[in-house]
Parts: structure tokens; sequence; C-alpha cells
């Protein structure tokens, strides 16, 4: 049995996951990633910037568990003989359509589901969603080509601890990615600025704002224990604004 982030994706759904890339590369999404197309050293530091809160990359030094792990997501196909362009490719349509087939090997949905493959509904298919082009354009090929040059070739991975202390679990889990705060010398533009937003909030309100989630934020209720939540809702409550 396929356990939740523990398993790559195996060749009939890469396979199957490569057909919807080819379909939708003809369909107003984009040209393909080449060899020469992708300048993975600029692709390293925009995924540091735009993605590794979120996702666990073992070689990038990421531990994120809001979106699916990468070693885990290609670990399996490598084994089984995938050529990196392929990879390459599946990378790039992912950070394109946002939240897509990849996803579904985190969160157990099936990969042959309507709901997440049609474009209408594929926002409501995930507990997580992931916002379509978040990078764009020769961005979008860098960071493709970092991402596929080392995702799971050392095998799978599993992310470490998110911490305790408001600071630590503001950065592990993802909110430096998403948000603006000054404290956190994050500058994150997916998520409201806090410095702006929270002044006047009480730490109730932003405590549900975090179990919760909404407004396009994900809930963490389930994934921070009820003492992270509080304490990061602490945190940003006395740092936002200063």
């Amino acid at each position: 049995m396929r356990q939740k982030g523990q398993v790559g994706i195996g060749g009939v759904g890469l396979a199957a996951i490569a057909a919807v890339v080819l379909l939708s590369s003809g369909c107003g999404y984009g040209g393909v990633a080449t060899a020469s197309s992708g300048d993975a050293q600029n692709g390293q530091a925009l995924f540091g910037q735009k993605c590794g809160a979120c996702h666990t990359l073992q070689a990038a030094g990421t531990s994120g568990t809001i979106g699916p792990n990468l070693d885990n997501s290609f670990a399996g196909s490598i084994v089984q003989g995938y050529e990196q362009s392929t990879i390459e490719n599946l990378v790039l349509e992912q950070i394109r359509l946002g939240s897509g087939p990849l996803s579904t090997y985190d969160t157990g949905e099936e990969f042959t589901s309507k709901k997440c493959l049609d474009p209408s509904t594929r926002q409501t298919c995930y507990d997580t969603p992931m916002p379509a082009n978040i990078v764009t354009g020769k961005d979008a090929l860098d960071v493709a080509a970092y991402v596929a040059s080392i995702a799971g070739k050392g095998g799978y991975t599993v992310a470490g601890p998110i911490g305790t202390s408001g600071d630590a679990i503001f950065k592990g889990a993802g909110c430096a990615g998403c948000h603006t705060l000054a404290a956190a010398g994050s500058t994150g533009t997916i998520g409201p600025n806090l410095d702006d937003r929270v002044p006047g909030m009480s730490l109730a309100d932003i405590v549900k704002q975090v179990t919760n989630g909404g407004g396009g934020m994900p809930p963490f209720q389930g994934k921070l224990t009820d003492a992270q939540i509080q304490a990061v809702a602490q945190y940003v409550l006395s740092s936002a604004g200063k």
C-alpha cells in the first residue's frame, strides 16, 4: 500500500502524467523544456525563495511539509530509468498548472479523478492548493531544471521537525514563503503582508486563521499541534509591524 509522502511516482503514474503534460503543452500552457533551456544555478536561488518553504528537497536543504516531498515524488521514477528531461517537463507543467497531478501522490487522490484533472475544479481537489505560475517564463524553466537535476537522486527522504519556537515554526511551516514579515526576514508575496495586516488583530483572530485557513491560505490544523499554532500566532502578533 502506498503511504502518503513516502513513495514516489510509479511508472504507470508517471506515464499518465506525461500524457497530460503533452496535452497541456499543446493547449496554451507553454512549450517544453530542453537540455539547454534551463539555468539550474538560477533555479536553485529561485527554489529557495519561492518553493523551499513548502517542499522537502534534501539536496537543496529544504524540509517544507505543506506541499509534496519532491524527493519522494521522483525517487521511484529515477530507479525505473526515466530521463531527467521527462522529470524536468513534469516539474515545469506543475509550476504552470499549480495544484495538479504530482500533488495526488501526497494527498491520496487518484490521478484519474476527474475533479483533479478538470482545470475548473483542480483547486478544490487538495487540502493545500499550489498557486499556478509561482514563477514564470525563463524563471520557471530554471526552477524545473534545478529540481530535475537533484530531486530523488538520493532516494526517499523524510522532512525534519518544524520546531517549537514561534520563529522556527513561521519559517519551517512555510509561512515565510508566502508572507512578508520584516522581523522574520521574509518577503513572500503569495499571502498578505503581515506587517500591514496583523496590527489591530487579536491573538484569537490569528489562531483562528492559522487553524482554519481561508482566503487562499491552507488550514494548519492537523499539520501543526495546538501548541505550535499558539506559538506562531503569538510570534506574528508580537512581531508584525515592528
